[in-house]
């Protein structure tokens, strides 16, 4: 039998109103950060956009070429190594060139450091200098005075080599520091890394050079 009031009449089922509580009108604060966010991205953006075209034509227009580094001259007049007691004296006579029309650099710090067997033994501080558009400069790496060499099994045998046949293998390096300008704009420091790498034969009183020193063009990256 169906469910009615006390005079029997039937409702039917009670029905269930929603319930919304009082001001829940859809706020627009979201809307209106959502909104923000996208408008800052968006000039954010522009502005990116804007400098790397910038950017790209001025490297269209100046496309700066890469410095070179010679090894122009070297003597080892010195290299004696005796229980991993290494007495050295090298002197490398470098150069750099700058063949850019519109680009100068100014070296803020260059250290050169000379290797033997992959062994670092002696590292210098060379001058800052500043350097102009097409020019080249001169500069001069003196590695001299004792330090110590250890040298692996294989190191050794070379050394024995290399002494015999009076031809020492080296690798020196220089580590740069500096800044590009181009009229009133300066870049931020950059950094590169040079490489030479040298065969000399030791020069002592007795005996004499193998032959003038030729000078060779060293590998030149930026880090």
């Amino acid at each position: 039998m169906e469910k009615g009031d006390h005079h029997g009449g039937y409702y039917g089922d009670t029905l269930t109103l929603p319930h919304y509580p009082p001001n829940s009108e859809p706020c627009c604060c979201s809307c209106i950060a959502k909104l923000v966010c996208t408008r800052v991205f968006q000039i954010l953006c522009t502005i990116l956009l804007v400098v790397g075209i910038i950017i790209f034509v001025l490297w269209l227009i100046f496309r700066p070429d890469t410095l070179r580094f010679y090894a122009n001259n070297a003597a080892l007049s010195q290299f004696n190594l005796n229980n991993g007691n290494l007495q050295f004296n090298l002197t490398v006579n470098l150069s750099i060139q700058n063949p850019n029309r519109r680009i100068s650099v100014n070296y803020d710090s260059i250290e050169a450091m000379t290797l033997y067997e992959g062994q670092r033994f002696s590292a210098i501080e060379l001058p800052p200098f500043y350097q102009g558009q097409r020019t080249t400069n001169n500069l001069t790496a003196d590695f001299s005075g004792q330090d110590i060499l250890l040298l692996s099994d294989e190191g050794l045998r070379n050394y024995d080599n290399d002494r015999a046949y009076n031809m020492y293998g080296f690798n020196v390096q220089l580590f740069i520091r500096a800044r590009l300008r181009s009229w009133i704009v300066r870049s931020m420091p950059i950094r590169a890394r040079i490489n030479c790498n040298l065969e000399l034969p030791l020069i002592s009183n007795n005996t004499a050079a193998g032959g003038a020193f030729q000078s060779q063009r060293c590998s030149f990256n930026w880090v």
